[in-house]
């Protein structure tokens, strides 16, 4: 739940927001803008033609620091990261002794400590939780007040490159330490939106005048939490709260390839993390009954959260839990969980909307093609 709008926190750019016209809305606690003048379509079109920035700096950053950091970090998680090489990015789930999603988050090894970034909805409970597990093995050490920038869209790098001599080299999933007017900034080439693109930590005193720099490039234009919404589901990305959650495990989210083959039965590490003995069973398919998967209606109706899934004779067996009009694929699209049975893509279900039986078929994601920079 949000908080009341006399509680809300702002980020560092709030007061461009309001400057640059935006719609403000409670989200995490903040007031965030949800879109500009131009509106969600355009904003969605421009990132993924040019280059678009996001506001994300109600997501929270913390350093993880000391010699026992990796090992410890791993026991909280299904992934490797005492394996992760200085400068690399990975995509880590904190689980709940049931295997069960706490929260989806990235991580860096910085070398001299962890970077992460964890949900803004979901980071004091998660900071608590690591500080609660593994702070005796090493410093936790919360980032509160330091912002972060999104630059995406398969212009982001011309632009950026224009302020920062060599972020062009960084290809997808790995990270480094830059320097703007003085401001100590550190990037990683990754993102929420499928496409190439940059998220940026900066000081909260340059946030500022650094987003007022990249929006006087030609390419760049302001995005709003719309678009940034349409943007990951027809990148097939989940949403935490809305496609995973604490009633979710990663192999019932389609999350497989989040878990490396060393925490895996046979691995070198195997298992030794929250759920174990669950998630690993699932992954050799042992007590799986639901998953997460792509849906395209065949109609031209959009199809919303929580809406009932049916199978042909009109049985429950399952539910949408992200779904929209996607501006790209220009037909509408989904994500929800169903019956394994009916997980094959090909599959025809029906939607409940209005109490209507909308025709959908489950499609194999992203929805519209990846265009990461692998180098």
């Amino acid at each position: 739940m949000s908080a009341p709008a006399e509680q809300l926190l702002t980020t560092p750019l709030h007061a461009l927001h309001l400057e640059l016209g935006a719609r403000m809305v409670p989200f995490a606690g903040y007031s965030m803008p949800v879109q500009y003048p131009a509106g969600l379509m355009a904003e969605h079109h421009h990132t993924r033609n040019a280059a678009g920035l996001f506001d994300v700096s109600h997501m929270g950053q913390l350093r993880l620091v000391g010699a026992d950091a990796a090992a410890a970090f791993e026991t909280l998680m299904p992934v490797d990261v005492m394996d992760l090489g200085v400068g690399k990015q990975r995509y880590g789930l904190l689980l709940t002794d049931e295997g069960t999603i706490i929260d989806d988050l990235m991580f860096v090894n910085r070398g001299h400590d962890l970077f992460v970034i964890v949900n803004g909805a979901c980071k004091v409970g998660d900071i608590a939780h690591i500080q609660q597990k593994i702070g005796a093995r090493c410093a936790v050490l919360p980032m509160p007040d330091q912002a972060l920038l999104a630059l995406q869209g398969p212009q982001a790098v011309t632009a950026l490159s224009r302020l920062l001599a060599g972020v062009d080299k960084l290809v997808f999933m790995t990270g480094g330490h830059f320097t703007w007017e003085g401001a100590q900034l550190f990037i990683t080439r990754s993102g929420y939106t499928g496409e190439d693109g940059f998220e940026i930590s900066v000081p909260p005193a340059h946030a500022e005048p650094l987003a007022r720099a990249l929006l006087a490039q030609p390419e760049v234009k302001p995005i709003g939490l719309g678009a940034r919404n349409s943007l990951r589901l027809e990148a097939g990305l989940c949403l935490y709260g809305n496609d995973i959650d604490t009633t979710t495990t990663p192999v019932e989210a389609a999350l497989n390839w989040a878990i490396q083959k060393v925490r895996r039965t046979g691995g070198t590490r195997e298992g030794g993390f929250p759920g174990a003995s669950k998630v690993l069973a699932q992954l050799q398919g042992q007590g799986l009954a639901r998953k997460r998967v792509g849906l395209v209606a065949l109609e031209r109706v959009p199809v919303r959260e929580h809406t009932e899934l049916q199978d042909t004779q009109g049985r429950r067996i399952g539910e949408v839990t992200s779904g929209l009009l996607g501006p790209t694929v220009d037909k509408p699209v989904a994500m929800g969980y169903v019956g394994i049975e009916f997980a094959a893509i090909g599959t025809r279900v029906n939607a409940i909307v209005r109490g209507k039986a909308v025709p959908m078929e489950v499609a194999a994601m992203p929805f519209t093609p990846n265009r990461y920079h692998r180098g």
